[in-house]
């Protein structure tokens, strides 16, 4: 080819080849989560990834233009979960996988758990704390092998020996051995400042620690502080110079406190929290993620018979018995509120009845919509990126069938999901 046919070829080129083709949603109504309104009649235009245009009414697509009808339904930014475990889900078995699941397993089960949440409306998770395999998957679902939520991951939690995330808890004597910081479990500031090292050079994005005794584990306190003040600190600082923020697991106001004054960025669960420890948490700007959606369904399950062990269900009802009455206190008092389930400890793809329980405690449903978005965005440093259906934001769309603002169930039946562009659920 001669230097004019490439200079003709080039030209046509920019005068046509090079207009891409945009995707054109119509949208009945859409909500504006930045400024907590409800829009009608708008047109969302996404190139590739990103959503590059909104404009009034509903506009005419291209020739060459994809067109999308959801001029029935409401349309809001792909929704955010701040507590999830992807690797895997309750079942009356769920203390003897760990015996009997390979790794693979675990992956196998893990990449269906990601497809049901993200058909679910979510394409955004936390995942705190797993075996590893949440990395994999994360990395797995970021290059396009499988489908799933973007995860930003904890990697393996870090317990003290005997706390909520040692992971021989439970086991026989000859089994238990002494897991230290490689396996996440620390005693002293040396051992603290290694196992956050470890979750670093494993991947994590994130570091989960647990502050206090747990509901769910195979140890007797629920409730009791599990870090020093001085290990707290580490964590937290090492943690931030390897540019990562750390989640606390906590239940009983001691072990809160601590992780509060250590800065920590998020509270899980809260669940004997008192006012002094909300006072405390908006002192220091800690978040709150109540997973209240974990805390209704272990209620429910503890009624069956030998579907927990017995010393679990004596501390699910210790706690169950306090919910009520902390979420009213933390609602009175404004603490800081992200949203977040707990999935894993209910079944993965009911995330979205959060909202419903949200709502139940008092606040708004617009409240409850913009800490799964704007809210949780932020937390994840992406408030730029996701959360908003926005111009230059990241392409991830959802619908649902009627207005979430005079209708929350709604949101348990998502219609349409999009991630980065890409239509993965259309009904």
């Amino acid at each position: 080819m001669n230097m004019k046919k490439y200079i003709l070829v080039g030209l046509l080129f920019v005068f046509f080849g090079s207009t891409a083709q945009e995707t054109l949603l119509h949208c009945g109504k859409l909500i504006d989560t930045k400024n907590g309104k409800v829009l009608a009649n708008k047109t969302l235009v996404v190139s590739g990834s990103k959503i590059v245009r909104m404009e009034d009414g509903f506009s005419t697509p291209k020739q060459h233009d994809k067109l999308i009808d959801l001029k029935n339904k409401t349309v809001l930014p792909g929704l955010i979960d701040m507590h999830v475990h992807i690797e895997g889900e309750t079942n009356p078995n769920r203390y003897l996988e760990k015996f009997t699941l390979n790794e693979a397993d675990v992956a196998f089960n893990a990449a269906e758990i990601a497809n049901r949440t993200l058909m679910a409306g979510f394409t955004t998770v936390r995942d705190l704390g797993g075996s590893g395999v949440n990395v994999a998957l994360r990395d797995a679902i970021a290059k396009g092998k499988i489908p799933g939520p973007r995860i930003f991951a904890a990697e393996k939690a870090i317990a003290t020996t005997g706390g909520h995330a040692d992971p021989t808890n439970g086991y026989r004597h000859d089994l238990m051995g002494d897991p230290g910081p490689n396996e996440g479990v620390i005693n002293g500031v040396d051992d603290a400042r290694k196992a956050v090292r470890q979750r670093y050079k494993r991947g994590a994005d994130w570091i989960k620690i647990t502050a206090t005794g747990g509901v769910m584990s195979m140890s007797k306190n629920g409730q009791n502080p599990q870090f020093s003040q001085e290990e707290l600190d580490e964590i937290v600082k090492t943690a931030k110079e390897y540019g990562m923020q750390v989640a606390a697991h906590a239940h009983g106001i001691e072990g809160m406190k601590r992780a509060i004054k250590a800065g920590v960025l998020t509270i899980e669960h809260g669940s004997l929290m008192d006012k002094e420890t909300a006072l405390l948490m908006k002192q220091y700007g800690t978040y709150l993620v109540p997973t209240m959606s974990a805390g209704r369904y272990v209620a429910e399950m503890a009624k069956i018979e030998g579907y927990y062990p017995e010393m679990v269900v004596t501390k699910i009802l210790e706690i169950d018995a306090k919910l009520r009455e902390t979420f009213a206190m933390v609602k009175k008092e404004g603490v800081n509120i992200a949203f977040g389930t707990d999935a894993g400890v209910f079944p993965h793809g009911e995330n979205a009845k959060e909202f419903r329980y949200m709502v139940e405690s008092g606040w708004s449903p617009m409240f409850s919509l913009q800490a799964a978005t704007i809210t949780n965005a932020k937390l994840l440093d992406r408030e730029n990126e996701l959360g908003q259906l926005a111009p230059g934001f990241i392409a991830d769309i959802v619908a649902v069938e009627s207005d979430p603002t005079q209708d929350i169930k709604t949101m348990e039946n998502v219609v349409f999901v999009m991630k980065e562009g890409v239509v993965y659920k259309q009904q």
